[in-house]
């Protein structure tokens, strides 16, 4: 299973606004783009998206940016791909549209598919945005060595 670029980008923009959630300063576009190698113009779309969707608060403007609509903590993974992801149906038999299969009725690999696309989807349920972005429950010094790839925000999370 592949999940979509889209929803790709959309974890991505979501985890960078997790990591500056503790300061309170807002993401820029552009600088996400510049720290993850990703086109201005894409991310754009993809922000949109996101905050049409409710999970980003947008600023226009000369001191815009973005943030979290929520605490990194209130985002379950599994509910951001299931809103983020356009079709979750793994092959064409599994959805409602007609299938060009000719073993519909017959083949059970559609059920184990379904089956594991649930099981999948109920892990990422297990894991926050929180804890993607290197949350301070259990982490060892994952999130340290996030904040210090971080660039232009070196003091992200770190405590005195």
């Amino acid at each position: 299973m592949r999940l979509a670029q889209h929803t790709e980008y959309g974890i991505r923009v979501l985890i960078y606004a997790a990591m500056l959630w503790p300061t309170g300063k807002l993401a820029s576009i552009q600088e996400i783009a510049q720290a993850y190698g990703i086109s201005e113009n894409h991310l754009m779309k993809v922000v949109h998206r996101l905050g049409l969707l409710g999970l980003l608060h947008t600023q226009r403007g000369r001191n815009g940016g973005l943030r979290l609509a929520a605490e990194p903590s209130a985002f379950k993974l599994g509910e951001v791909v299931r809103t983020l992801e356009a079709d979750m149906h793994l092959v064409e038999c599994s959805s409602d549209t007609e299938s060009a299969c000719p073993l519909v009725g017959m083949c059970r690999f559609a059920l184990a598919l379904d089956e594991a696309k649930t099981a999948f989807l109920a892990t990422l349920d297990r894991y926050t945005l929180e804890d993607a972005a290197g949350g301070s429950s259990g982490s060892g010094g994952h999130r340290e060595s996030v904040v210090a790839w971080m660039p232009r925000i070196p003091a992200v999370g770190r405590r005195a």
